[in-house]
């Protein structure tokens, strides 16, 4: 093999495994930012399955919130209508953030207990993240409860 063609078969191979090692640290890294939505009813279920890292989406539960005296440490139950995940949560919370509201948290279970690194509460009247809906509306039907600004099942049928 001449030297011409040589050096240009080495820059190709260098090219190759130069983008093979691009992908590849971009499919890590994309990897490790992605985090599921998982309700408190799937979390006990199992199916969060390993992940150390997901988001946690329902309704902060009545009468569940406390706040440590003196510190940025607090507490409460998320519900999805068929279970209740308690969650911990150290920093400063969205103004928006109150009982019987809809909430996401991103973070990881250690112990039974949801620790939170994040929190995102509802912005408005009407908003709440699409797949938080979806999985409210499935145990409103279940549990055969008026959806907030809807109806239950029974009361359609009628």
């Amino acid at each position: 093999m001449n030297p011409v063609r040589r050096r240009r078969l080495l820059w190709v191979i260098a090219l190759v495994v130069a983008a093979g090692i691009a992908t590849t640290l971009v499919a890590m890294a994309l990897q490790r930012n992605i985090a599921y939505l998982y309700t408190p009813a799937e979390v006990i279920r199992g199916e969060a399955g390993g992940q150390a890292r997901f988001r946690l989406g329902g309704m902060v539960a009545a009468d569940s919130f406390k706040r440590a005296p003196g510190s940025l440490d607090v507490t409460f139950r998320v519900t999805d209508g068929d279970a209740q995940m308690p969650v911990k949560y150290t920093g400063i919370l969205p103004d928006l953030f109150r009982e019987k509201q809809a909430v996401v948290a991103t973070g990881r279970m250690e112990g039974g207990v949801f620790v939170a690194e994040t929190i995102l509460a509802k912005h408005d009247e009407n908003y709440m993240p699409k797949e938080v809906a979806d999985k409210m509306g499935m145990a409103h039907k279940k549990h055969d409860v008026a959806a907030p600004g809807g109806t239950s099942a029974a009361q359609e049928a009628k």
